[in-house]
């Protein structure tokens, strides 16, 4: 399975890159996950339940930070076992960039699955791991605004002015050439001589 995405975020840089090697935010934002504890530098446990299709399982990983170019990127190895249910390993880079007052964060996933949820077809696993994926975005975004509320109010405040200018802004009519009379007034006033020829025969 293959999977890239990209989210513009309201905060900062470096307050992205906080809260993802955060484990309590982490925790909070996967679905499903109920734990995410520190094992050694830069390894973590998860624990999470999973259902896709019929089947459902609790995983227990692990996952590696590897490659760390703070605070602008690294690469997240990981495998988890659930036992009958198959198990799933693979690596994900994530990359931020600033982005005006905000951030830009990508990533890309290649992973592998086995066990009974590899039996239950490419689809469907392909449509559950976008589905995890907008929900921990969400969630993610969700308890950013939490977080950093002044960020979402300014990012918000420049959407709104950038609205209102866009409405407010009158588009100009062309001029006609002649003496810069608007294109309106000359097809008003031939309308009002053609009236007046009309009504004069």
């Amino acid at each position: 399975m293959d999977m890239q995405g990209n989210r513009s975020l309201a905060i900062n840089q470096q307050q992205a890159w906080d809260a993802l090697n955060d484990p309590e935010v982490l925790k909070a934002c996967i679905p499903g996950c109920d734990k995410v504890e520190p094992t050694g530098e830069n390894q973590y446990a998860v624990g999470m339940a999973l259902k896709i299709g019929p089947v459902s399982a609790k995983f227990a990983g692990k996952i590696l930070l590897s490659d760390i170019v703070a605070p602008a990127s690294y690469k997240i190895n990981f495998e988890g076992q659930g036992g009958v249910a198959g198990f799933g390993k693979g690596a994900a880079e994530v990359k931020l960039s600033p982005n005006g007052s905000g951030c830009e964060l990508d990533y890309t996933v290649h992973a592998n699955v086995g066990g009974k949820i590899a039996q239950l077809g490419q689809r469907l696993i392909d449509g559950t791991a976008k589905a995890m994926s907008e929900d921990f975005f969400k969630r993610f975004d969700e308890a950013m605004q939490k977080a950093h509320p002044e960020a979402y109010a300014t990012r918000d405040a420049a959407v709104a002015a950038a609205a209102a200018d866009t409405v407010a802004t009158p588009v100009a009519a062309p001029a006609a050439s002649g003496g810069g009379v608007p294109v309106w007034l000359w097809v008003a006033g031939a309308v009002a001589i053609g009236v007046i020829w009309w009504l004069s025969r």
